[in-house]
């Protein structure tokens, strides 16, 4: 009795974790596109931080 209670538990929940990718999933899609930001413009030679399309990569792939 014990192992068909906990192959509903794992199918449950395996379900759960589907339904809960197609959800955040249609909400990212229904948020539509982003807007880029404006290309900054570096100075040749300048030191520090500066926001480059690398950066501007790895910052949209990091939202959530």
């Amino acid at each position: 009795m014990k192992g068909t209670q906990s192959k509903l538990s794992r199918r449950n929940f395996l379900l759960a974790v589907g339904a809960g990718g197609a959800a955040a999933t249609a909400a990212l899609v229904a948020k539509g596109p982003q807007k880029q930001p404006k290309k900054n413009e570096t100075v040749s030679g300048s030191k520090g931080y500066h926001l480059t399309e690398h950066i501007r990569n790895y910052y949209r792939t990091t939202k959530v």
